[in-house]
């Protein structure tokens, strides 16, 4: 017999009981369907993760004022000390002659300054691209009667090349506003849409209350969307940071710093050298880093960190549909062996008018697979729909990518020959006679 003939047989077999058929293929629409699914998640939080991070800027450290540390000392005083001091230094307890005490002194935080900044951007030309400072807060904007709370970046020039910034309308602020500490900003479309009920607005060259202070808008930004984790990048309003610091927060100190390294490769070099220089300027002593006040922060790393914590949780929950998979082809093999016992006199039948081991062998597999891949494509369908939903309904970034179909594809089908392997064989391995006597 050709193949055609076997799988006209083999569609007849499975139409005669089409509920059976249906129940057996569930396992492998679920496993099938689950694994598209979980894959796309994966891809897509990949993406996404990756897309956040470029928006940060590539080679990028970040560095931050540390906690306020508390140090536990030890005083020891001899019986031939003058008893009579009356001199005591602050944060520390009374010693009295002869006695030994310890003490606890909470050492304040140093933060980072603006000179700081601007001087690890001259020292390391080698290893730093770029530093672009920041003072962060939160403010009220007031735009004619419409009022929002946003969130407020002083920072420099080098912002944009820092962080892959751009401006769609208008212009960024220039190094000579920054130093004059001019009453410019820049706006993210996220805030100009809360202030003007439009999402296409574009608020450059009309003044803006920010916390009761007159500001001219000078450009706006290029939208970026969610950043890593999660926040909306164009709910902001960038200006120069001595504004920011002077006028608005009344700081003299920087919040944290964003640091372009020239490349990859000179990241970790970068990274001592900046350590190294703020363990100086804030007159720190060993043991290091445990003393230091600052943290820094190597962005590629945390994205890296991110990326490895999705790929471990798609491969785990690509094992439990894997497992699903298994567990449906197991019930193609149950399935199957009970069609080779109720059809033992067809099988003796065919025998004997003259069909090969062969034959029978082909229509058993060619049964069995046509279930797994039919079970396969209604999972593939099911996985991609429900990729579809979740990115609609949810937001979630899913990629339904050809490879994982294709791939999918194969394993159902793999499935369905591996498992209708042992039935098949147990089939054409029938005495023809035995089958023929068989009740």
């Amino acid at each position: 017999m050709n193949l055609l003939q076997n799988l006209q047989l083999a569609l007849t077999g499975l139409s005669s009981n089409k509920m059976r058929t249906a129940l057996t293929m569930l396992g492998i629409v679920i496993g099938v369907g689950v694994v598209i699914l979980v894959v796309a998640i994966g891809q897509g939080a990949t993406k996404s993760v990756s897309d956040a991070v470029n928006s940060l800027g590539q080679n990028i450290l970040s560095v931050r004022p540390g906690q306020a540390r508390l140090r536990i000392t030890a005083a020891v005083t001899k019986a031939s000390a003058a008893a009579g001091s009356s001199t005591v230094a602050a944060g520390t307890s009374v010693v009295t002659p002869g006695s030994t005490t310890s003490s606890t002194a909470l050492t304040s935080p140093n933060h980072l300054t603006l000179n700081e900044a601007n001087q690890i951007a001259i020292d390391f030309p080698t290893t730093v691209g770029a530093v672009a400072p920041m003072s962060r807060g939160t403010v009220t904007v007031r735009l004619g009667g419409n009022t929002a709370s946003t969130s407020v970046s002083g920072t420099n020039h080098e912002y944009m090349f820092v962080t892959n910034t751009s401006v769609d309308h208008g212009r960024f602020f220039t190094d000579f506003e920054v130093q004059e500490a001019a009453k410019v900003c820049v706006v993210g479309h996220t805030t100009a849409a809360n202030l003007s009920g439009n999402p296409n607005t574009d608020l450059t060259g009309q003044n803006l209350l920010i916390n009761s202070q007159q500001f001219l808008c000078v450009g706006m930004l290029t939208p970026k969307g969610a950043g890593a984790f999660g926040q909306d990048q164009d709910d902001i309003i960038l200006m120069p940071v001595t504004t920011a610091m002077r006028r608005l927060f009344n700081k003299d100190r920087l919040d944290f710093l964003s640091v372009r390294c020239t490349s990859a490769r000179m990241m970790p070099l970068a990274q001592v050298q900046i350590a190294k220089f703020l363990e100086n300027a804030h007159h720190l002593r060993p043991p290091y880093p445990l003393n230091d006040d600052f943290q820094i922060t190597n962005m590629t790393q945390i994205a890296q960190q991110q990326a490895s914590v999705t790929k471990t949780m798609t491969m785990l929950l690509s094992a439990v549909a894997v497992i699903s998979l298994i567990v449906g082809g197991i019930g193609i093999m149950n399935i199957m062996l009970v069609s080779v016992t109720e059809r033992t006199r067809e099988i003796g039948i065919r025998k004997a008018v003259g069909a090969t081991p062969r034959d029978i062998l082909s229509q058993f597999l060619i049964e069995s697979a046509i279930i797994s891949l039919l079970g396969g494509l209604i999972g593939i369908a099911l996985g991609v729909g429900a990729a579809v939903v979740l990115s609609s309904v949810s937001g979630w970034n899913t990629i339904v990518s050809s490879a994982s179909i294709g791939v999918a594809i194969g394993v159902s089908g793999g499935i369905g020959i591996f498992f209708g392997a042992y039935p098949a064989n147990k089939a054409a391995r029938m005495n023809p006679i035995d089958a023929l006597q068989y009740e």
